[in-house]
């Protein structure tokens, strides 16, 4: 983990353009939401005002534990701010066991968030992909239609919160268990048929985002995405997070926790 006395020398030789905030926060609530997945809850005036849908946490896990885990934020309301993540290791872990009265060392908000239409839109999420666009669907100025996937019925998650701040929202299955049986795809080409809708924000695992651009590309439908991506440092210096890009018509590598997570779809070197 980086320490501040790194981070200004990196921003003092404009490797890293800024700095982030640091801030310690209680928890005050958690909550598992299903096998392996938890809500966390922490107050922070800071982040809580500086938040935009789309940005995350980049969180100390441990002291023992050199690398920050980034989390994105599912909801901001009055000093609170939440966030949802999926227990994937020893990090994650040692998060999932902080209780309400502990406090976490976080840095953010950090990242490019979602640039919210003034018409309707649809998010599609996918797994652990679905918590931070339930604050883009909380923060949408207009209607919002919800497409939400996931592997089976027991991983469904936040369909109550999402039913509670969207038009309509379509749950989908890998294994029909709940909701329509398949992809996102299908449900997602019936709502921009409908001409309903003026553009499309996505988040999920990589290959489901692929196909969320590939059919906006088919409707000529604005999309942007949050890719999700392994992260070093959070703030760009250490580039673990580049993805390949095409900005411009020239191609290029892109931090994904600097110049996204969220990148306008015609962005991404899907290949």
């Amino acid at each position: 983990m980086l320490s501040d006395y790194h981070f200004l020398k990196l921003f003092r030789k404009g490797v890293v353009t800024f700095m982030p905030g640091k801030y310690l926060c209680e928890v005050v609530y958690k909550e598992q939401l299903c096998d392996n997945v938890f809500a966390i809850t922490v107050v922070s005036n800071k982040l809580a005002g500086e938040a935009v849908p789309g940005q995350f946490l980049h969180i100390n896990c441990g002291h023992s534990r050199l690398l920050r885990r980034p989390i994105s934020i599912c909801s901001v309301s009055a000093n609170a701010i939440e966030f949802v993540f999926e227990v994937k290791g020893e990090g994650t872990r040692w998060l999932s066991k902080r209780n309400p009265g502990s406090f976490l060392d976080v840095l953010g908000p950090l990242g490019n968030g979602f640039k919210l239409p003034e018409g309707n839109v649809i998010i599609v999420g996918g797994g652990i992909g679905v918590p931070p666009l339930f604050y883009v669907a909380d923060s949408a100025p207009s209607g919002v239609a919800a497409v939400l996937g996931f592997r089976s019925s027991d991983r469904v998650i936040l369909l109550n919160a999402f039913e509670s701040v969207c038009d309509s929202v379509v749950v989908t299955t890998d294994d029909g268990s709940a909701g329509v049986h398949g992809s996102v795809a299908e449900p997602l080409g019936k709502l921009i048929s409908s001409g309903e809708y003026d553009a499309v924000l996505a988040c999920g695992p990589h290959a489901m985002l692929k196909a969320v651009a590939g059919t906006c590309r088919q409707f000529d439908m604005p999309c942007q995405v949050s890719l999700e991506e392994r992260m070093g440092c959070g703030v760009g210096a250490c580039l673990v997070c580049a993805c390949a890009t095409e900005l411009k018509g020239k191609a290029d590598m892109s931090r994904v926790c600097v110049e996204g997570p969220v990148f306008d779809a015609s962005e991404i070197v899907w290949a």
